[in-house]
């Protein structure tokens, strides 16, 4: 977190609840239990959506494949839609409700309780803190998402007269909109804004410049322009104030735990680098104090050979010492295996078992002494 205010309050989040109900379906389809192309019939509770909402205005019996309506759910924030998604997925609008719950507790969603899948509700909370975990794992997890978010347009029916039109005003696409000029932040492509009397105006960004990508929430602002004000200050500040510092890229070796030792291979012990980057956020023009401060590594009685190439086999943790903030902040990847270990045949191993029983008794013996 660079920067927060009131972060664990959970509010209303009016339609920014949609990105648990998008990420569920996209959970769904890489599980291969739902399909883009798979056609949903839209039940009634679904085309039951109070004009007040806003729809896409489904009736009862429709046909719509997943894909579109989960474009209009995400580009024009379709109750309606939505509603029709959960169905298809739960049987039920409380069904789905239910699957929600489930999923926030799996994912460490403290903060949420969900009473709809729209967030039509001023019922349904969450703190700002978790609203910004969810995106990080939807970008992260699915980032496909990214391709429907960030569509300035959908024409839902070729029969209807105007498209639906991202409410998100901040896409850098917007650019070359002169209505939404002013508010066109570079880079800008996600995710959701969000609207109720009892939550004000709400909007959960993510803007990618370079390699440096970050997530913003905005809660319960006063118009529907000033919550992306507020979030261009937040992004201006971000890419005015951090950057990023590299400590080890993937696959590197870390000094001091260059191997670990395997029972039963050819090699008495094998290579180990790390799984993924090691890098932090740091403040520009400050130097970064960051240092391995713990390893843990897989016994050596639980690694019997043959061990394959790029099995995990411990972790690392390194610290930065947040000088802006005065934290601690903690990273930690996997050590995996660089190589593959082959298991030794039955000749080295009996040679290797009597080397090893009279090097112990000769440790023994100088014991005695």
């Amino acid at each position: 977190m660079l920067y927060e205010v009131n972060p664990d309050q959970p509010l209303p989040i009016a339609s920014m609840t949609k990105l648990m109900t998008e990420y569920i379906v996209l959970e769904e389809i890489s599980s291969g239990r739902l399909s883009w192309d798979q056609p949903v019939t839209v039940s009634p509770e679904a085309a039951d959506t109070h004009p007040s909402e806003s729809q896409i205005y489904l009736a009862a019996g429709d046909q719509h494949t997943v894909k579109e309506l989960y474009l209009a759910m995400a580009v024009g924030s379709a109750n309606d839609a939505t509603k029709a998604l959960a169905t298809v997925i739960a049987g039920s609008l409380q069904a789905f409700i239910a699957k929600m719950e489930e999923t926030a507790d799996k994912l460490g969603l403290d903060s949420a309780v969900f009473t709809s899948v729209t967030g039509f509700e001023d019922t349904t909370v969450m703190s700002a803190s978790d609203v910004g975990k969810l995106a990080r794992i939807i970008l992260l997890d699915h980032p496909e998402f990214l391709e429907f978010s960030s569509m300035q347009s959908y024409k839902f029916r070729e029969r209807d007269k105007d498209p639906m039109i991202n409410i998100n005003y901040m896409l850098g696409s917007n650019v070359n909109v002169p209505s939404f000029k002013s508010l066109a932040y570079e880079g800008v492509d996600g995710m959701k804004t969000g609207f109720i009397n009892a939550a004000g105006y709400n909007f959960t960004g993510t803007v990618k410049r370079g390699d440096m990508r970050y997530i913003s929430v905005v809660m319960d602002t006063s118009t529907k322009n000033t919550r992306f004000y507020e979030t261009a200050k937040l992004y201006n500040y971000a890419f005015a104030t951090f950057e990023k510092k590299t400590v080890l890229p993937p696959k590197s070796v870390v000094e001091t735990i260059e191997t670990v030792k395997i029972k039963k291979g050819v090699q008495k012990s094998i290579p180990v680098v790390t799984e993924k980057d090691i890098t932090f956020m740091v403040q520009k023009g400050v130097e970064a104090e960051i240092a391995m401060t713990k390893s843990e590594l897989t016994p050596e009685n639980e690694l019997v050979a043959p061990i394959a190439a790029g099995t995990k086999v411990g972790t690392v943790t390194y610290t930065y010492k947040d000088k802006l903030t005065g934290n601690d902040l903690n990273y930690t990847v996997n050590l995996i295996t660089a190589e593959e270990a082959e298991k030794a045949g039955w000749f080295k191993l009996f040679f290797r078992a009597i080397g090893e029983f009279f090097a112990n008794l000769f440790n023994s013996i100088l014991d005695l002494f």
